[in-house]
Order: structure tokens, then sequence, then C-alpha cells
């Protein structure tokens, strides 16, 4: 609205000044045409008249000897005369202005008058704001034969005309100023109503989550295509809630679905070897064998075996089940994370701790649960390594503590570096796949972050960053 007022005032004010120039010149015009009319009749007029001298180019001179200044005073213009070859005859410029008194026609203008069809030549130009008209006519005798060139000058000051237009532009622009003023006042008020509805809009949009209830937008008095749009978002609302149920829902049966499927993969590892067990037993027992207790014995240890690696199967997906419950202590990180390095033999593992005491309030157990099984898979990565190398370092972040386990084993493959947290993933011939994602759920239960950098063939190194409170 602002750009096309301001383009309209632009616009009007160009037009309105090509409008008034082109208007002045067209009066200047038509009122020189006037007065060269006029001044023309008279000096027939006076070529007519009887006179002592005959009407001759000759006698043009003493014809208008004192008459040519009378007419130029009456018409307010300049009237200069000339021979049909262009010499000057008579001028109505006195004398004592030698520097205005005209010199001979050029040749040129003597010919273009002479090839002019209405034989008439007008000329305008502007000098210091001054238009200057000027026509060459032919002078004829009273038989309208040609005696002379006739050459009319006037001068035209458009100094008031300018002023005219000056006021009306002022008058104009004021005029201009307050729509402006106008139009900013209600280009404002428009777009803040506009936007306002928008802003509510587009906050809700921001907002809309697939896995929580989203609130619907209530408008009141808002145009009909917001309403539109308002309502398309209600609509997508309830559709998104249905969906986020279905999806949901069909998430937790293809969960069930594929626990199931590992928990019964994992019983049937032990199940085979008990069930081959059981079937040797029963075809080599024999109760009087003297060996019989030994046997007995050995297939006891052989069933207690395999069952203690059900129960450890049970064990593990039933902790990875339950969120770790978070409990705080005020313990020394360097202390604890030392007293997990020591159940390890390894001599390539190497502990550098930044400082020689650094607390926080952490879960002692938890703690040396993470550091634990990011050391077993560190080993188990540089286990074919023939220079293996293990580094923990311990550092303090500001408000954190940063704990990193460095390796030089052979890295973790691109194609299944998204895959290293998601549960049953592995990429060991042995294990369920839950060491790193049950200490994800760990972490981050304690607002912490844990993430990995790998190449192949140079090593992998984990981070850990808890907060201390």
């Amino acid at each position: 609205m602002i750009l096309l007022i301001l383009l309209a005032s632009v616009l009007i004010i160009t037009v309105t000044i090509y409008q008034y120039d082109e208007q002045t010149k067209e009066y200047n015009l038509m009122r020189f045409g006037r007065k060269e009319e006029a001044t023309k009749k008279n000096i027939q007029i006076e070529l007519n008249r009887k006179t002592t001298f005959p009407v001759i180019t000759e006698n043009l001179e003493p014809i208008f000897q004192d008459r040519i200044y009378e007419i130029a005073d009456v018409h307010n213009l300049e009237i200069t005369m000339y021979d049909l070859s262009g010499k000057l005859i008579k001028t109505s410029i006195p004398y004592s202005f030698k520097d205005s008194i005209p010199g001979n026609l050029p040749v040129q203008t003597v010919n273009d008058l002479a090839n002019k069809p209405d034989e008439r030549i007008v000329i305008i130009k502007e000098e210091s704001g001054i238009n200057i008209e000027t026509s060459y006519t032919y002078l004829f005798d009273p038989l309208e034969k040609r005696i002379g060139i006739l050459k009319l000058q006037f001068s035209q000051d458009n100094a008031d005309q300018e002023r005219e237009l000056e006021e009306f532009l002022s008058r104009l622009g004021i005029v201009y100023f307050f729509m402006f003023a106008f139009a900013i006042a209600l280009a404002y008020f428009l777009s803040s109503y506009i936007t306002r509805s928008i802003k509510v809009i587009t906050n809700k949009m921001h907002q809309t989550r697939l896995y929580k209830r989203n609130e619907k937008i209530l408008l009141e008095n808002a145009s009909s295509e917001l309403n539109i749009l308002v309502d398309a978002y209600n609509n997508m609302i309830d559709e998104l809630e249905l969906s986020a149920v279905k999806l949901a829902k069909s998430e937790r049966e293809q969960a069930w679905r594929e626990m199931a499927k590992q928990v019964a993969h994992e019983i049937k590892n032990p199940l085979t070897p008990m069930r081959l067990s059981v079937q040797s037993f029963e075809r080599k027992f024999d109760p009087n064998d003297p060996e019989i207790n030994e046997k007995v014995k050995e297939y006891s240890k052989t069933l207690i075996q395999q069952i203690d690696v059900m129960s450890s199967i049970a064990t593990a997906f039933s902790d990875f089940a339950k969120m770790p419950k978070q409990k705080r202590e005020r313990i020394d990180v360097i202390g604890v994370v030392k007293m997990a390095l020591d159940i390890f033999n390894e001599e390539y593992i190497s502990y550098q701790p930044q400082a020689s005491e650094l607390f926080a309030n952490l879960d002692k157990t938890q703690l040396i649960r993470i550091v634990t099984n990011l050391i077993t898979n560190a080993t188990q990565a540089v286990d074919k390594e023939e220079d293996p190398r293990i580094e923990v370092r311990v550092s303090e972040m500001g408000t954190s503590i940063m704990i990193e386990v460095e390796d030089n084993g052979k890295g973790i493959e691109e194609d299944v570096k998204h895959l290293i947290f998601e549960p049953k993933f592995t990429t060991k011939s042995s294990g369920m796949g839950l060491g790193l994602p049950m200490i994800k759920n760990i972490i981050e239960a304690y607002q912490g972050t844990i993430s990995f950098a790998s190449a192949g063939g140079v090593g992998t190194t984990f981070k850990v960053i808890l907060p201390k409170t």
C-alpha cells in the first residue's frame, strides 16, 4: 500500500510537471501566433494605404520609418524587415542598442523559407529561463507580390507560470504527505492485525510434535482465508493424533516381536546342548557302572552351566528393560575410574587423568558399569592388533566431566555407525548387543551424552560427558 501510494504520487507529480510545461509551451505558441497575425495585419494595412511611395522593396524603409516603432510597441515584440535576399532593411530595435541590432539573414534561412509550403518558419528557443519565439514570413504588396521578408520576435518570461507550478506542487505535496502518513498508519494496523493471527498459527505449527498432545488453534474475528488455514491445521492435528496413536501401537508391537525373537534365539542357544546332554546321558546311563557317580556329576555340571547362561540372558534383558534409577552421591571420578580399570590385567591399557581429584554427584556402581563396558569393547576391538593400545582419559569441562576411551583397533565400518547404540546390534560373534544401549540409557538418565569417532584401521574413541551435579 505504501509503495503504491508513493509510486502514484511520484507519477502524478511527474505527469503534472510535464503537462504544465506542455500547456505553457502551447499557450505561448498560441499567444505568439495571435500577436504575429495581428502584427502582420497591421503592417499589411500600412502597405495598402495610399502613400507617396510606391510599395516596393526599396521603399519599405521610408514607409515604416517611424510607424514600425509604434507597431512594435503596441504588440510588444520586435519587428525586422529584410529584402528577398536577406539583407537588413529596417528594425524596431533602437539604434542605441547596437549590440542587439540583427544582421543580414543567413542564406540557409532564406532558402528554407522559400521552400516552405506555408511560407513560414517558426523557431523557439530558451535562454536563461526566457522563451524566445521567432517567425519568418514574406511581405506582400497590394497585388500579393513578395517584396520582402518579415521577422517577428517575442520574448516570453515564464517566471509567473513557474511560480504557479511551484505553489501547486507544494499544495499537492502537502496533500500527499498526509496521505502517505495515513497510508503508513493504516498499513501498520492492518499488517499487525493480519500478522497477529498468522503469528499465532506459526507458533502453534512450530510447537507441533508427533509424540505429544498438540493444541488446536482458536482465533476470533479472523478473516475467511485465515479461518480456512486454521480449520486445515486443526484437522491436521486430529489426523496427527490418530496417526501417532497408530504408530505408537505399531512400534510397541514391533518392539515386542523383535524382543521376543531375540529372547527366543538366545534361549535356544543353551537349550540345544542341554537337550543333547540329556539324550546322551539317557543312552549311556547304566546303574551298575562303577563311574556312574562321576558321570552324574559331570552331567549335572553341564546342565548347571547352561542354566546359568539362560539366567544371565534373562538378567541382561531385565536390566535393559528397566531404566536405571538415579542414585547421586559425591564421588571422586578419578578414583572410581581407576577402580574400574583395576579388574583388567592388560598391560596396554593406560590411564591418563587430567587432575588428581575430580568430584561429581553420580552413582558409583553405574559409573563403573559405563567404564567397564567401554574398556571391554575396546579390548575386543584390539584383540588381533600386533601392538594394541587403549588410553583412558578423564578431564573437566566447566560444569561437566569428560571420560574418553581410545583404542587403535580395526575401527567401526561406516555403514554400521548409525546402529552402534541400537539394541541387539553387535559386531562380535558372541553377546546380545545390549551393552552400549544400556550404558547410553544410564548416561542419558543423568542428562549426559555419549558419542564416538572412528576410522577404519586407525581406531575408535568413545567420549562420555556427564554433569557434575
